[in-house]
């Protein structure tokens, strides 16, 4: 007489027996991630105003769709310098003061709230300087290299803090939780520029010639370039059309409590562009998804935004 020892406790009987011919006692089994085989390079500059106004928008497509692609944020390189000729004719800006005007225009258009002013009394001398702080974050600290650029953002649109000084930067990297001093230091060294120079060179091998420019690849190096700030949809559409042979579905949506946690200040534009409300719906909805007693609520420029206390 045979015994049959291959006993199993059945999860949606709960009956335990004999697990029965048709049952597979031992098999291979890959429980891995899927491997992602697109790239998303999203290109950029820490001064660019209409990058500040794609924020809202990539924030919720990289939140929602993000395990599809590996993201890789590249430098694109604005402003070296100030010289004597226009540095940007076809937008009338010849001069720091020319940038303040066209800086509120991006402003009060995506309402995310820009000051501008500080190119009348402290403009900003070069772009690369902050460009190549955050190459060194992103190379020794690559998880906190994108905080960087958002902390430094805040203090610049919104705040009017001229994120090319040392003072400034160093205050900011201290706040993201690295030695701002050593991180400076760092960023002023051949090394850095070195990497920066690598970014340029990559973004000019993709085609790119104005900021935000988005560029999503297959592994057969084919793709879709994306040129000025889209909708989710049109990223997500980009997305699909790359992966054929998949219905992407996006993930659900973290809760305010969790992204402001994460974020540490948001405006009212990306709270309502995340959780798709209406500015009507704004304060109703954060003071039914925040305790009382974990945020703030300030104003600038006539916007809403929240800080995590």
């Amino acid at each position: 007489m045979s015994t049959n020892n291959n006993m199993i406790c059945n999860m949606e009987t709960g009956v335990c027996g004999p697990a029965g011919d048709d049952t597979i006692s031992m098999e291979f089994i890959d429980l891995s991630a899927p491997k992602k085989t697109i790239d998303l390079y999203y290109v950029t500059d820490p001064i660019c105003s209409h990058c500040w106004a794609l924020e809202p928008v990539l924030r919720k497509f990289v939140h929602q769709y993000g395990h599809y692609f590996n993201m890789h944020t590249l430098m694109g390189g604005l402003l070296e310098k100030w010289g004597d000729g226009p540095v940007d004719p076809a937008n009338g800006i010849s001069g720091p003061s020319d940038v303040a005007g066209h800086w509120r225009e991006v402003g009060e258009h995506s309402r995310m709230p820009i000051d501008g002013t500080v190119w009348y009394d402290n403009p900003i001398s070069s772009s690369f300087i902050p460009s190549r702080v955050y190459k060194v974050i992103q190379q020794n600290h690559p998880e906190l290299a994108n905080v960087f650029l958002r902390r430094a953002r805040e203090e610049l649109f919104a705040f009017n803090k001229n994120i090319a000084q040392d003072d400034v930067l160093i205050k900011i990297v201290n706040q993201v939780g690295l030695n701002g001093e050593e991180i400076i230091k760092q960023s002023k060294l051949p090394e850095a520029d070195t990497k920066l120079h690598e970014d340029f060179q990559l973004v000019r091998q993709l085609g790119v010639r104005g900021f935000p420019t988005i560029v999503i690849m297959n592994e057969e190096q084919k793709g879709v370039r994306i040129v000025g700030a889209k909708s989710v949809e049109d990223y997500a559409n980009s997305l699909q059309q790359l992966l054929p042979n998949e219905t992407i579905k996006p993930k659900q949506l973290s809760g305010l409590a969790q992204l402001l946690q994460q974020e540490k200040l948001l405006f009212s534009r990306e709270i309502e562009e995340f959780y798709s409300i209406n500015k009507s719906e704004f304060d109703a909805f954060v003071e039914k998804q925040l305790p009382q007693d974990s945020y703030t609520v300030n104003s600038l420029l006539g916007e809403t935004y929240i800080r995590a206390k």
